[in-house]
């Protein structure tokens, strides 16, 4: 439920692709009334045209909170547009990928509430997952509006300093390619096995999707998860012996090169 700042004093979502606007159907469907929303976008899609937002208006005095949405490449110009909100009681959101709080720092002044997220693309059907960091401004209720805001795709996770966003990165914003490519490979090997490609690919993706549902929602953890499913030698058995050794270090090595390049791209 989103926090009644938010209705009273209104809210700026700065760029409504596909990220804004999956926190935008979260929110609506949360009841919040469109007329308390302002969008600022140039190219806006017929659906936020359709919702009676208040599209590219005179943007409110003193708004509750600011949700920067807009491309990286475009934010040295975006951010100006902002600078008289900035520096109160509104609090700036940003799902901005790679751009760390001090850029929103120098444009908006260090009195500026700043809170950075990282959502991942499960975001856009609501199964998402954000971690959240503030700068020195940023109060306990600054960030429960924004966990309440990032909510409305998904889980959220508060981080303890913002360095730990390149592990983030390298996790869960890198996480989905890595299922993604292990559903593919999945299905690969059921075509190898001798099943017909649409059928494979069909099982594949319930298989993960399953299990990544059975995780989320069991008491057990994950290694119980998997010893409950495991036969002593039998198929599944099989199967693990030749997986287990290899993928650990795999998946370590590629979470890692992930971050690592993480903190190249920022110049860390």
């Amino acid at each position: 439920m989103l926090p009644k700042t938010i209705e009273e004093r209104g809210l700026v979502l700065m760029g409504c692709g596909k990220m804004g606007s999956a926190l935008l159907q979260g929110w609506l469907s949360q009841g919040l009334n469109p007329d308390q929303v302002w969008i600022v976008d140039p190219k806006p899609s017929d659906w936020v045209q359709s919702l009676g937002v208040r599209l590219n208006e005179m943007l409110p005095d003193n708004p509750a909170a600011v949700l920067v949405a807009v491309k990286p490449q475009v934010m040295a110009e975006a951010l100006p547009r902002m600078q008289t909100l900035a520096g109160g009681t509104t609090l700036f959101l940003t799902v901005a990928a790679g751009t760390p709080i001090s850029t929103y720092e120098d444009a908006l002044g260090k009195s500026t509430p700043i809170v950075r997220t990282m959502p991942n693309t499960p975001a856009a059907v609501g199964q998402g997952i954000s971690a959240l960091v503030g700068n020195g401004r940023v109060t306990e209720r600054d960030m429960a509006v924004a966990e309440a805001l990032m909510s409305a795709v998904g889980q959220t996770v508060r981080l303890d300093s913002e360095d730990q966003m390149d592990a983030v990165t390298g996790l869960s914003g890198s996480g989905p390619a890595y299922v993604f490519h292990m559903i593919e490979t999945l299905a690969a090997a059921g075509v190898a096995q001798g099943l017909p490609g649409d059928m494979a690919m069909t099982l594949a993706k319930a298989t993960v999707a399953g299990a990544g549902a059975l995780a989320m929602q069991a008491d057990e953890a994950p290694d119980q998860l998997r010893v409950n499913v495991t036969s002593p030698n039998g198929t599944t058995q099989a199967g693990l012996d030749v997986l287990m050794p290899e993928m650990g270090s795999l998946i370590d090595r590629t979470v890692g090169a992930a971050t690592g390049r993480s903190k190249e791209l920022r110049g860390g």
